[in-house]
């Protein structure tokens, strides 16, 4: 079973860049973050020809979070609990395929003097609390999204330049780290520990070109999930196709009967 997370960036302005992407890489669940739809515009019917269920949570012009698969979907949780009044769309909860997977969209929390910095925090926090619950049901599960958390200083082209930015903030990396501390394995890192290895690159100043990006994408798995756990990689192919998201997807391979 091969599972992709990919911050789209905007269904709307890359439907064709999923259905080529989707069509080349053939996963067997992909994670989408950042749709930017309240679902009305979703290409449903021609992800239904391509052999995938979907399911999503909307919101108009922001956040959006979504789960295809190939094989049924079961929703679990359309909100991370926790906070009754948040109603923002960056958390889906479903079981696919004999495996829990989770779609996120964590918050980037920039500027760090506001109220979004305390937000993000929060999310965090709720996603800790929520992660706590998934392990003592014991099962195979993955968590994929943009968390917008460049977990070390490797994980960035240049600690100087982005030293104060919310995704490098330590209060972001010690929750993160709280949250890898429960147990869970980050798929990539794993293949891949050494620096500079990178899943968003800014659309300005030739970012992508001049391979300043960052590593904000990432797969977490549960202990019985990552028993399972063949391979894991980056495919940057995305990034450099015209009109592109500024992620690109990560992935990996669990054997699974």
């Amino acid at each position: 079973m091969k599972i992709a997370t990919w911050n789209v960036n905007g269904i709307n302005a890359r439907t064709e860049h999923l259905l080529r992407w989707l069509k080349d890489f053939n996963p067997d669940v992909a994670l989408l973050q950042e749709l930017k739809t309240p679902g009305d515009t979703v290409p449903a019917l021609e992800l239904k020809e391509l052999g995938y269920h979907i399911e999503y949570v909307g919101q108009k012009s922001f956040n959006g979070v979504a789960v295809l698969s190939k094989a049924p979907i079961e929703v679990v949780l359309r909100a991370l609990p926790g906070n009754e009044v948040d109603e923002q769309a960056r958390y889906l909860e479903a079981d696919t395929g004999g495996v829990r997977v989770a779609s996120i969209y964590f918050p980037n929390g920039n500027p760090i003097e506001s109220e979004k910095f305390d937000y993000k925090l929060n999310f965090m926090e709720r996603v800790i609390e929520r992660t706590k619950d998934l392990l003592s049901q014991e099962i195979p599960f993955v968590l994929g999204g943009d968390y917008n958390v460049a977990p070390d200083n490797g994980d960035v082209y240049d600690i100087q330049k982005m030293a104060n930015d919310a995704i490098c903030r330590e209060e972001g990396r010690r929750l993160y780290r709280q949250h890898l501390h429960l147990g869970l394995t980050n798929a990539f890192k794993l293949y891949h520990p050494e620096s500079g290895q990178f899943s968003w690159w800014d659309y300005r100043a030739g970012g992508w070109t001049k391979d300043h990006g960052v590593l904000i994408d990432h797969l977490l798995l549960s202990p019985q999930a990552a028993d399972l756990l063949t391979n894991a990689d980056i495919d940057k192919t995305p990034r450099s196709w015209e009109k592109a998201s500024d992620h690109t997807p990560v992935w990996c391979e669990l054997e699974v009967n």
